[in-house]
């Protein structure tokens, strides 16, 4: 573990994982971990520093989520944000009640009394409040900080200990002043030295691989996305020829997806790599299916089998490597008051159990952006770093209805050519994820003076973080003529194109 780190503790907050972003943006490496762990868990841990998130609970109900008994004894440099002030105060002796006027964006932050928390800060600045209780009394040996029009008790600090504690998110982006707080009570109040950077991670990784590993060998499933090809190139750093890769070509893979990963991986990184095609499996278990969650859980359990078989004929292995990441952990544990399993990750799950293995997770701590650059660090070129998201069922959930070959084939092409048209035009890297869906409506239209009847393509693009929310990329006019001209004239048995405008939510990113 890095010799610096700073504990989150997490209430259910939808800000919380930003908190995290930030503080690592800044040099300091943070974890994130429910927010009623037990003293010992903390304990273990070793911070360097301790921040208490926010949550849609109130302090004052019964059922409100508290930190453990003994937190505040352990006299860490501690941040507490918006819920974390309030129920700080609220087991240390101070009022928190519903508040008369909530405050839900931006408000204008009034600094009182100086703090080495807003060293370099104007004293009236722009922040962004999200909450319906206040702190109305401190506990005793605190001192009122900062205020707002609606809230008398903004910010506070403790007059002996390293407690900061302040009603406004400093990690969102309509916070200016949020990075600079932040990094004020990172190596300001808590007196941390900083420097976390992706090469430090690479070799404390490598050494961690290295010592789990021993002498033993492992098992990687490659997809050819981002997180299996940039935990794959960290293992191999690690244990040389000792990792296997094995490729399970289901037929739901994008146009010449396989070759290139071959080529890129095998070829000129040297990785032990072995493709298996089942695509006639996959698909015979796919017919007739229109049921997307169905499908899901075929290409799973088809997955397991094809990868179980391939293991059995390859040797024997006691690991499995996976792409794990970060918010896969969070979602998959449900941390924090409120927080909801969103989804079971989309790794190889029920693998290591049946076929006795110990799971190698390197990337499991890293979010999506962070594991982009450790690609860039370990020497991936651009195109196999930069590459849009791709889901685990692959075009399956992108075919409506029911899957016959010839459509994945029209699919291919079609999602092919807007992802050509988007390098073209450069907005492929100013885009977070691009793909073509194929759906099952036939419209008339008009093609060499004759009538014809046939599909329709929907194009999608949308700018994200995470993936938890998205917005639709306002494409240029000429890209997306080109590109649908270009579909309907080169695409056999499509005639129409479509672009979706729809932000998640209401939508999904995927249509299934």
């Amino acid at each position: 573990m890095p010799r610096e780190l700073v504990l989150i503790l997490d209430y259910g907050s939808q800000y919380t994982q930003l908190i995290a972003r930030r503080v690592r943006e800044l040099g300091v490496y943070s974890e994130i971990i429910p927010g009623n762990s037990s003293l010992a868990a903390i304990r273990a841990k070793k911070p360097s520093a301790i921040i208490l998130g926010g949550s849609p609970a109130s302090g004052y109900k019964v059922d409100a989520p508290m930190p453990p008994a003994g937190l505040y004894d352990l006299k860490k440099p501690m941040l507490g944000i918006c819920y974390g002030f309030q129920v700080t105060q609220q087991i240390m002796g101070g009022a928190v009640a519903k508040a008369k006027h909530a405050e839900y964006g931006v408000a204008t932050f009034v600094i009182d009394k100086p703090s080495p928390l807003f060293a370099g800060v104007p004293k009236r600045f722009k922040a962004w409040m999200s909450h319906g209780d206040e702190v109305q009394s401190l506990a005793p040996g605190w001192q009122k900080v900062a205020h707002t029009s609606n809230c008398a008790f903004a910010a506070a600090r403790h007059e002996k200990l390293p407690f900061h504690l302040i009603q406004f998110h400093p990690e969102v982006v309509h916070s200016p002043y949020g990075k600079q707080v932040l990094s004020n009570f990172l190596f300001k109040v808590a007196g941390l030295k900083g420097g976390w950077s992706m090469k430090g991670f690479i070799r404390e990784a490598v050494r961690e691989i290295r010592a789990q590993v021993g002498k033993g060998h492992v098992l990687c499933g490659l997809s050819g996305g981002v997180d299996s090809t940039v935990a794959a190139t960290l293992i191999h750093r690690a244990i040389g020829d000792r990792l296997t890769c094995v490729l399970v070509d289901h037929g739901l893979l994008r146009m010449d997806e396989a070759a290139e990963v071959v080529r890129e991986l095998g070829m000129r990184r040297h990785l032990n790599l072995r493709v298996v095609n089942a695509q006639r499996q996959f698909l015979g278990r796919l017919a007739g299916i229109s049921d997307p969650e169905k499908k899901r859980k075929i290409i799973g359990g088809e997955f397991i089998k094809a990868f179980e078989r391939e293991a059995k004929k390859i040797g024997k292995f006691e690991f499995l490597a996976q792409g794990t990441l970060y918010p896969d952990v969070i979602e998959s544990a449900s941390a924090g008051f409120g927080a909801q399993v969103i989804k079971s990750h989309h790794n190889v799950g029920g693998l290591p159990e049946r076929m006795n293995m110990k799971l190698v997770e390197p990337l499991r701590w890293l979010f999506k952006d962070e594991v982009r650059e450790l690609g860039r660090a370990l020497g991936l070129p651009a195109h196999l770093v930069d590459r849009h998201p791709f889901p685990g069922p692959g075009l399956a959930v992108r075919i409506l209805g029911a899957i016959h070959e010839p459509d994945l084939d029209v699919l291919r092409k079609a999602d092919a050519i807007f992802i050509e048209e988007l390098r073209r035009h450069k907005w492929y890297g100013r885009t977070w994820q691009a793909f073509a869906v194929l759906l099952p409506v036939f419209t008339v239209g008009v093609k060499g003076d004759e009538r014809s009847y046939e599909k329709v393509i929907a194009l999608r693009a949308v700018n994200s973080v995470d993936g938890m929310t998205a917005d639709w990329t306002r494409l240029p006019h000429e890209l997306l003529a080109r590109a649908a001209s270009r579909i309907a004239n080169e695409v056999r048995g499509v005639n129409r194109v479509v672009y979706d405008v729809t932000s998640k939510p209401p939508a999904t990113i995927e249509w299934e």
